[in-house]
């Protein structure tokens, strides 16, 4: 792990501290913007593309605080899972990998889905060969750069997106006419039931789901030091929030030039591309090829960090280097065939918001030393746990368990305009909550009776006993194992799951 660690560290060691900011950012800009933001905007209005801009700028925030004190408490790791292998215990740390992974995969295939459908509504063209192309290039190219190559993308994704917004912004600006009359009518001025809803399913969705893109993480463990991690994640905050509004707007642009819905009526998440229609046929070429620069920069950032923690956390880092690349090419078939599918974006982004939701809350008591008590077992019960209660609230809610089962998959997306969707993103974080402090409670009590039976003594709740650690033998040793990185040091006992 160590080496692989280092590559990782080592890579970033040549950037200026702020430079985790464009890294933060990459995670965030993807060609699926142009879809979800647009969209939304259209649907909750100026209330509903504040609320999404926001809930997905500031959690970025929230790894200036948390990742020094886990980078404090596992100094050797360079993803989350590291941490919870240490913390909880190998089945608890395969358990996240397997969720981390998931997500991964959802995020790649937004990402192909997202590309195939751009080309086709710009070009009215086949996407196969497109995205096949992007499949291959990034492919041959992370499989032989690894990580270091992503990050040297993260600067071609920003200046696409630069160029993306000023060349938009400008022609935008000059070709298309607001019709003053629609302003009233549409109604995206005025606050909404579902604009509300999404001032708490949103921040929860996505910053509990920013847990399990690892490519966050080892940015995180790359900062030089706490100060640089935090001034990058506040200006990538800030970058990504003035993005996202611009990319949105061009929803509520497109209503109130008349534009959409269109006639006849189309779907909210082309809004931009109808906006663009209007444009010369110079513009949208440029802005297709931005476009596909900036896809092929996020995807190869989820091919890498895919790969490096299916490496790391199933095989601890003992694969030859032709067994990873031959894992970046295996990858590939099956986020194609599923991306071919064209699903709905923003239905692929809310099934991984709800299970990072029922699955993060549980994990992160696991942050602070006073819940000394609490344990893997804790971890996984309330996770699964906290699907169930969807599952539970969906058939109660709908009187139906078919539909129950479907609310899991949020099939009826954020819009359905009843509670449904809220209350799936209430009870998932609460009813994990509550499943793992049952589970608590039932570990203790088994425990309890087990050390009564065998006449041993009851331990379950004694404090941990920390060992110090050894300090680094010279300064190389240190650079080496990015140990200058970290403030303090917190070593911890092995972690137990039961």
């Amino acid at each position: 792990m160590a080496s692989l660690r280092a590559r990782i560290l080592k890579s970033d060691n040549s950037k200026t501290p702020p430079s985790v900011d464009g890294g933060a950012a990459k995670e965030t800009l993807g060609a699926g913007i142009l879809f979800t933001y647009p969209e939304i905007a259209t649907i909750a209005g100026i209330q509903g593309l504040l609320v999404y801009a926001i809930a997905s700028a500031l959690p970025l925030l929230v790894f200036g605080f948390i990742g020094p004190i886990i980078r404090r408490k596992s100094p050797d790791g360079f993803v989350l899972t590291e941490w919870t292998r240490q913390r909880y215990g190998v089945i608890t740390a395969i358990y996240l990998s397997v969720l981390t992974l998931i997500t991964m995969f959802l995020y790649m295939v937004a990402e192909l889905s997202a590309l195939q459908q751009i080309v086709t509504t710009m070009t009215g063209l086949n996407a196969l060969p497109v995205v096949i192309v992007q499949c291959i290039v990034t492919t041959i190219y992370t499989s032989l750069g690894g990580f270091r190559v992503s990050f040297i993308t993260d600067n071609v994704q920003g200046a696409m997106v630069l160029g993306l917004i000023i060349i938009g912004v400008i022609t935008v600006g000059v070709k298309t006419e607001i019709n003053r009359s629609l302003i009233e009518p549409s109604g995206l001025t005025k606050a909404s039931l579902i604009g509300w809803q999404l001032v708490y399913i949103l921040p929860v969705a996505i910053l509990t789901n920013d847990f399990f893109l690892s490519g966050f993480w080892m940015r995180t463990f790359a900062s030089r030091t706490d100060k640089d991690l935090m001034i990058g994640v506040s200006i990538a905050s800030f970058v990504i929030f003035c993005i996202l509004v611009l990319v949105g707007f061009a929803g509520i642009i497109a209503a109130w030039s008349g534009i959409w819905p269109g006639d006849p009526p189309q779907e909210g998440y082309l809004a931009f591309f109808l906006l663009l229609g209007q444009l010369p046929g110079w513009v949208v070429g440029i802005i297709l090829v931005m476009v596909v620069s900036l896809s092929t920069a996020a995807f190869d950032s989820l091919q890498s960090a895919t790969v490096s923690t299916a490496s790391n956390d199933f095989f601890r880092n003992k694969l030859g280097i032709w067994y990873i690349r031959a894992g970046v090419v295996l990858l590939i078939f099956p986020v194609v065939v599923v991306a071919l599918k064209s699903p709905d974006i923003l239905q692929i982004f809310l099934i991984s918001d709800l299970v990072s939701a029922a699955a993060i809350p549980v994990l992160v008591i696991g942050l602070s030393d006073r819940c000394y008590w609490w344990r893997g077992f804790d971890v996984v019960v309330g996770g699964l746990g906290g699907i169930l209660t969807v599952f539970i609230f969906g058939t109660i809610y709908f009187g139906n368990a078919k539909q129950g089962a479907k609310l899991i998959l949020l099939e009826n997306g954020l819009y359905s305009g009843d509670w449904s969707a809220f209350g799936a993103f209430v009870a998932a974080p609460i009813g994990g909550l509550l499943w793992g402090f049952g589970a608590l409670a039932l570990r203790l009590t088994t425990l309890f009776v087990v050390a009564k039976i065998k006449g041993r003594r009851f331990d379950a709740l004694d404090k941990p006993i920390h060992t110090p650690s050894p300090q680094p033998s010279s300064t190389e040793d240190m650079e080496d194992d990015g140990a200058e990185r970290l403030e303090t040091v917190e070593p911890a006992p092995k972690g137990r799951f039961f």
